[in-house]
C-alpha cells in the first residue's frame, strides 16, 4: 500500500516514519509512505500556497493552483486512488474507515493549513475526513492518525494478527483489560479468572469486561455491535435500556 500526502511541512512525518510499526512495515515493503512538498509546485518566488478568502472575513485560503497540479503530477506518477481531505468539517474517521482504507492500494492525503482550502480542490477529493470535534493548526497531525490506523491493519504490519482483530472497536466494543506480571503489584492483583487456565471462562470474563466499558464509557457503539442473547442479558444486569440482539 502506498500514501501520498501533500503537506507544506514534508519533514514533519520524519519522526513518524522512523519509529516503530511503521518503520518496520516501510522496511519489509509492506507499505510506503511519500510526504509531498506542496511548495514545489507554486511558480512565484515566494512559493506562495495561500491567499486572502474571497468575500473576506478572517485568515488565509489554500489556493487551488498548487494542489491541482500536485495532484495531477501524482495521478501521472502512480495511478489512481482516493484523494482525502484532512478538514474538521469532514467525516469523523473510525476503525470502520480505517478498514476500508486498508483495502486501497494507495490513498492521497492532503493535509489542510491556514482557514481552510479552495473549495474546488475539496470537489476534486473522494473524501474529507476529521478525527474529531477539535480544530488543529493543520492536517499533517490528522494524516498520521489516519495513517497510524490503516498501517496496522495491514496484512504483515503486526507481530501478532490476533492484535488489531481484538482491539477497542474492531469488535465493535472497547476493548477488554489487560494485566501482566507481576502478578501482584501494590496491594493489587490479577483477576483470579485470567490465572485459571480456563479458556473459555477467560472468554466469557473479556467479553463481559468489554460490554461493562463499553457501557460505562462509550453506550452508542452498543447500537451497532453484534450482541448476542448473552451480551444482552449481561448488559441489562448492569441496567442497560437497549433492546437488540444479531440473533
Amino acid at each position: 500500500m502506498r500514501f501520498d500526502v501533500i503537506t507544506i511541512f514534508p519533514h514533519f512525518f520524519d519522526s513518524f516514519l522512523g519509529e516503530g510499526i511503521v518503520r518496520r512495515a516501510r522496511e519489509a515493503g509492506i507499505v510506503e509512505v511519500n510526504p509531498v512538498d506542496l511548495r514545489a509546485f507554486t511558480e512565484d518566488r515566494h512559493r506562495t500556497t495561500d491567499d486572502r478568502p474571497y468575500g473576506g472575513g478572517a485568515g488565509m485560503v489554500m489556493k487551488p493552483e498548487p494542489l491541482f497540479k500536485a495532484l495531477d503530477s501524482l495521478s501521472r506518477h502512480g495511478g489512481e486512488g482516493p484523494v482525502i481531505i484532512l478538514s474538521p468539517r469532514g467525516q469523523v474517521f473510525n476503525q470502520r474507515v480505517a478498514s476500508r482504507l486498508a483495502s486501497e492500494e494507495r490513498v492521497i492525503l492532503v493535509c489542510g493549513r491556514y482557514e481552510g482550502i479552495d473549495q474546488r480542490v475539496c470537489d476534486r477529493a473522494d473524501m474529507e475526513l476529521s478525527i474529531g470535534d477539535y480544530v488543529l493548526s493543520g492536517g499533517e497531525p490528522a494524516a498520521i492518525v489516519v495513517m497510524d490506523a490503516v498501517i496496522r491493519l495491514l496484512p504483515g504490519a503486526l507481530g501478532c494478527g490476533e492484535s488489531a482483530e481484538t482491539e477497542s472497536f474492531s469488535t465493535g466494543l472497547l476493548e477488554y483489560p489487560h494485566y501482566t506480571r507481576p502478578r501482584e503489584f501494590r496491594g493489587q492483583g490479577v483477576p483470579e479468572v485470567l490465572l485459571s487456565g480456563d479458556h473459555k471462562e477467560i472468554e466469557r470474563w473479556r467479553r463481559r469486561q468489554s460490554l461493562r466499558l463499553t457501557l460505562e464509557r462509550r453506550p452508542d457503539l452498543l447500537d451497532d455491535a453484534a450482541l448476542s442473547p448473552e451480551d444482552m442479558a449481561y448488559l441489562k444486569s448492569l441496567g442497560y435500556k437497549g433492546g437488540r440482539c444479531s440473533s
